[in-house]
């Protein structure tokens, strides 16, 4: 069975707002993107992934702030919401808010990552464009690290990573379960 780990990262001040920078710029592609996408159903045409990310790139250009994030978060980011609009619709996949939301990314390329164990309990992740960072070993990582993303909270960052990638709409809750009050 392929199973995913959370580990509590260690940032420096730099990172974290580094971190966070790239947390919203992922957040203004996908809801670019999103909002492409609908213009797009709405007059009745198609626009995809491959398309998207020949734009995204060109945007780089005009936006030296986009081009600060790794261009392979931003990506995967396309990816992620290309599979979110085939599994649940375009019109039914939400916004990123900044309010309600966490900067998250993810780094799909495992051979850019480099994990070494510092000690029993603590190890450091290499990831890019943020350096080395420490995160506290919890649990054995079997096959290594496959793609590791990130999160912030407004007490802790953490880094998951997975044996599978873990392709979700994270904007689609699961339905609630009916009230038993009639």
């Amino acid at each position: 069975m392929l199973t995913g780990r959370r580990y509590l990262l260690a940032f420096t001040p730099e990172q974290e707002e580094f971190a966070e920078k790239i947390g919203d710029a992922c957040r203004v592609v996908w809801n670019t993107a999103l909002e492409q996408r609908r213009q797009y159903r709405r007059r009745g045409a198609f626009i995809g992934y491959v398309e998207q990310a020949r734009q995204m790139a060109e945007a780089k250009k005009d936006f030296p702030w986009l081009a600060e994030a790794p261009s392979h978060t931003l990506q995967q980011t396309l990816r992620d919401l290309e599979r979110a609009c085939k599994t649940h619709g375009t019109f039914k996949v939400r916004w990123r808010s900044k309010r309600k939301n966490a900067p998250t990314f993810r780094f799909p390329d495992p051979k850019q990552i480099t994990v070494e164990r510092i000690s029993r309990r603590w190890g450091r992740v290499k990831l890019p464009k943020l350096g080395w960072t420490r995160f506290r070993w919890t649990r054995s990582q079997r096959n290594g690290v496959r793609r590791p993303g990130s999160s912030a909270s407004s007490r802790n960052n953490s880094k998951s990573s997975s044996d599978r990638p873990p392709i979700r709409c994270r904007r689609c809750r699961p339905p609630r379960p009916p009230s038993s009050c009639t």
